[in-house]
């Protein structure tokens, strides 16, 4: 993979692993709104991984 891909999915990676951090302080806060926001954004992201090829096994905390 070309470094530029490499960064690429370093980058989803990263803001996927941060979105799943939000996501469980929302759900821990109850902000039933927040969380919704934020798991579209999740969603995304994992559609973007999976595309990428990436195992998200290890990483997917949320698992929806």
């Amino acid at each position: 993979m070309p470094s530029a891909n490499l960064e690429i999915a370093k980058t989803a990676i990263d803001d996927f692993k941060e979105i799943q951090e939000y996501m469980l302080i929302a759900k821990e806060e109850n902000a039933d709104k927040t969380y919704a926001k934020l798991k579209k954004k999740y969603l995304a992201l994992k559609a973007i991984l999976n595309v990428a090829g990436v195992n998200l096994t290890e990483i997917d905390e949320i698992k929806e």
